[in-house]
C-alpha cells in the first residue's frame, strides 16, 4: 500500500474537514518565534565553533471559505506583524520586481534578504576607497575585473561598506545631506563593531543564514589568485551546506515556485483561498500571490493537489 509523507496525511485531513463542514478559522497573534531555534540558524549552516578569524573550513489575508487550504499548523507560523496578524501581506512580485541597483549592495537589510531567497553566500567588503592602498588594489587586481564579476555575480549577494562617505543626491536639500552622511558614518561604524573590523580591507563572508563562515584580513599586491582561492572555498562550503538544509526542507513540504517571467521563491504553502496563495519562507516570512502569476508546472501542481482532495 502507497505510504504517504505525515505532512501530506495531516494536510489532507485539514482540507477533507474544511470541504465537508465549510470550516474555517482566522489566525491568531502569536509570539514569534524562530522555526531554528533562538539562534535562527538552520542546524545544517552552524560552524562548531565562534571564528571570526580564519577561512572557512569544510564541514492580506482573505476571508476564507470551504475552500481555504491549511497546511502549515498556526504555531509555525511566524507573523510579519505580531501585533497585527490580519495585516495585509506583501505581494511576492514587489520585491521579485525590484531592481538590481549594480553588483554590490549598499543596504545590509537588502543584501541579507537577497542572500537568504536566493540561497546564496553574502560576501562584505570592508573598504576604504580614499586613503587605504590595498584596498585600491584588491579593488583593481581582483573585484574589478571581470573573471570575478561573472563568478560573483552566479555565485554571491555582495555588499560593500566604504569608510569614505559622502553623499551626492542633487535633489537632497543641504540640511537633508548633512543629516544622509551622519547617518551613512553611524552605519559604518555599527557594521566595524558588529563583525569585529579593525582595519581595511576586511572580507567577511556569511551563510545565507548570516551566520559568519570566513574572514579575510589584509591584502598584498600579486595575492589576487590566493584570496579568490579563499572565497571560492567558503563559496563552496556554504552551497553544500545549503543543499542538505534545502533538501531537509523540501522533505517537509517547501518547493520552488516561479512566477511567468522565471522569477523563483523557496517557500511552503501556508493557505490557499479561491486562487490566492500565502507562501512561508524558511525564517518565517510570509507573502502572497495569485494562481495566475505562476508558472504552468505550478499551477499543474495545484491542480494536482485539489483533485486529489475532490476541491475542483
Amino acid at each position: 500500500m502507497r505510504q504517504f509523507p505525515l505532512w501530506f496525511t495531516a494536510f489532507a485531513c485539514a482540507l477533507a474537514s474544511c470541504a465537508k463542514f465549510g470550516i474555517h478559522s482566522n489566525p491568531r497573534p502569536q509570539t514569534p518565534s524562530s522555526a531554528f531555534g533562538t539562534t535562527g540558524i538552520p542546524p545544517q549552516l552552524r560552524t562548531k565553533k565562534s571564528d571570526s578569524g580564519t577561512p572557512a573550513s569544510p564541514g492580506d489575508p482573505s476571508a476564507h471559505s470551504a475552500t481555504n487550504l491549511q497546511l502549515t499548523a498556526e504555531e509555525d507560523i511566524v507573523f510579519t506583524d505580531p501585533d497585527n496578524p490580519e495585516s495585509k501581506l506583501p505581494e511576492i512580485s514587489t520585491w521579485l520586481a525590484a531592481p538590481k541597483r549594480g553588483p554590490w549592495e549598499e543596504s545590509e537589510t537588502l543584501a541579507q534578504q537577497r542572500a537568504a531567497r536566493e540561497g546564496k553566500p553574502l560576501l562584505i567588503w570592508f573598504t576604504d576607497s580614499a586613503r587605504s592602498p590595498m584596498c585600491k588594489a584588491l579593488s583593481q587586481e581582483l573585484f574589478s575585473t571581470p573573471e570575478f564579476e561573472k563568478w560573483a555575480t552566479e555565485k554571491l549577494i555582495r555588499l560593500r561598506v566604504d569608510s569614505q562617505v559622502r553623499e551626492d543626491n542633487p535633489e537632497l536639500s543641504l540640511d537633508e545631506k548633512e543629516t544622509r552622511l551622519v547617518d551613512i558614518k553611524n552605519y559604518v561604524v555599527r557594521m566595524k563593531k558588529h563583525y569585529k573590523v579593525l582595519g581595511q580591507p576586511s572580507v567577511i563572508m556569511l551563510n545565507p543564514s548570516g551566520e559568519v563562515i570566513g574572514h579575510y584580513r589584509g591584502y598584498k599586491r600579486g595575492d589576487s589568485n590566493y584570496f579568490w582561492g579563499l572565497i571560492k572555498q567558503g563559496e563552496a562550503v556554504s552551497s553544500n551546506a545549503y543543499q542538505s538544509w534545502r533538501a531537509s526542507l523540501e522533505k517537509k513540504g517547501y518547493r520552488e515556485w516561479h512566477d511567468r517571467k522565471e522569477r523563483k521563491i523557496f517557500a511552503k504553502l501556508s493557505r490557499y483561498t479561491n486562487g490566492t496563495l500565502t507562501l512561508i519562507e524558511p525564517d518565517g516570512t510570509r507573502s502572497r500571490t495569485q494562481e495566475t502569476v505562476l508558472s504552468d508546472k505550478d499551477r499543474s501542481w495545484i491542480a494536482e493537489q485539489k483533485k486529489l482532495r475532490n476541491l475542483q
